[in-house]
C-alpha cells in the first residue's frame, strides 16, 4: 500500500448477541496505531452491508448468501426457549420441540434459526423483533426459541430459558468480501483463530541474520597428551577400549531420555 491507500481505521461489523470485546482488545494490543471501528448491524442486513463497503469484515449468523463473500465458521450456539418464570418449562432442565407443541411460539421477523418445522402453534402476528418478541413473552403472550446469547442479550429479571434439544443451532461466522481479503482482514483473521504475533501467516516479520559457524572441516584435532592418535605402533595396552582396565564390562549407560 502507498502512504494515501493506508486506511484510517479497520470496520468490523457484528449482529446481535456477538461480543467482540475480546478480539478487538487484542487488535488493539497489536496495532496501536490502527483504530478499529465497531458497526452494529442486524443479522439479516450483515452480508449486504458487508457487500456495499460499510466494513471490512463482520461477525455473522449463517446461513447467509455466499455470493461474493467468504466466511469463516467460529461456533454454534445453544438454542433455547425463553419463558416467563413462572412457566412449567422452567421447572425443567431442558425440553424438546415437541415439549412446545400446545405453546404459541412466536417467530419474530429478524429470526434466524433455519427451521424446517417451527414448533409449537403461530401467533397471529410475527413480532418486528426479537426484542419486541421478549416483551411479549413478559406480558404471557407466548414464548420464544433463540440462540442463547440473545437470550442473555435481552435478559429480564421476570424471565428465564431452557435449552431445546432438538432445535436448529445457530452459527456464527466472521465473513468479508472474498475480492477485499486484505492484509487487515488476514491480520483480523489470524486474531479470531488463536494465532500469536509472529505466527508464520500474520504480517511477515524481517529476516534474521543467520549466526555464522566456524569452518572446521580443514582443521585436525591436537592429539590430547596420554591418548592414541590412531597410528598403530606394535604396543598392546592391555586394556579394554569401552572399560578400562578396571572398570566394569562396558561400563553403565544412562537411562534413555523420555519420548516427547
Amino acid at each position: 500500500m502507498t502512504g494515501s491507500e493506508v486506511p484510517r481505521s479497520f470496520r468490523l461489523a457484528y449482529v446481535p448477541g456477538v461480543t467482540p470485546t475480546k478480539w478487538v482488545r487484542i487488535w488493539n494490543e497489536r496495532l496501536p496505531d490502527l483504530p478499529l471501528t465497531l458497526v452494529a448491524v442486524s443479522a439479516a442486513e450483515a452480508p449486504d452491508l458487508l457487500r456495499g463497503g460499510g466494513a471490512d469484515a463482520g461477525f455473522v449468523r449463517m446461513p447467509i448468501d455466499r455470493t461474493d463473500l467468504s466466511a469463516i465458521p467460529l461456533y454454534t450456539e445453544t438454542t433455547v426457549v425463553v419463558v416467563p418464570k413462572d412457566h412449567l418449562v422452567a421447572a425443567v432442565d431442558e425440553v424438546s420441540a415437541e415439549d412446545l407443541a400446545d405453546e404459541i411460539v412466536l417467530h419474530p421477523l429478524d429470526d434466524t434459526l433455519d427451521w424446517e418445522l417451527r414448533p409449537g402453534r403461530p401467533a397471529n402476528a410475527r413480532p418486528a423483533t426479537t426484542a419486541d418478541a421478549v416483551e411479549l413473552v413478559a406480558a404471557g403472550v407466548g414464548l420464544l426459541v433463540v440462540p442463547q446469547s440473545l437470550a442473555r442479550l435481552h435478559h429480564r429479571r421476570d424471565l428465564t430459558y431452557r435449552p431445546v434439544l432438538d432445535a436448529p443451532e445457530s452459527r456464527v461466522a466472521l465473513s468479508w468480501p472474498e475480492d477485499k481479503t486484505t492484509e487487515l482482514v488476514e491480520d483480523f483473521i489470524g486474531i479470531v483463530r488463536g494465532r500469536t504475533v509472529n505466527s508464520s501467516r500474520g504480517r511477515p516479520t524481517p529476516p534474521q541474520p543467520k549466526r555464522e559457524r566456524p569452518d572446521t572441516g580443514g582443521a585436525r584435532r591436537k592429539p590430547v597428551a596420554g591418548k592414541s592418535t590412531g597410528k598403530s605402533t606394535g604396543k598392546s595396552s592391555g586394556k579394554s577400549p569401552r572399560g578400562g582396565s578396571g572398570g566394569p564390562k562396558g561400563g553403565r549407560r544412562g537411562k534413555p531420555g523420555r519420548r516427547s
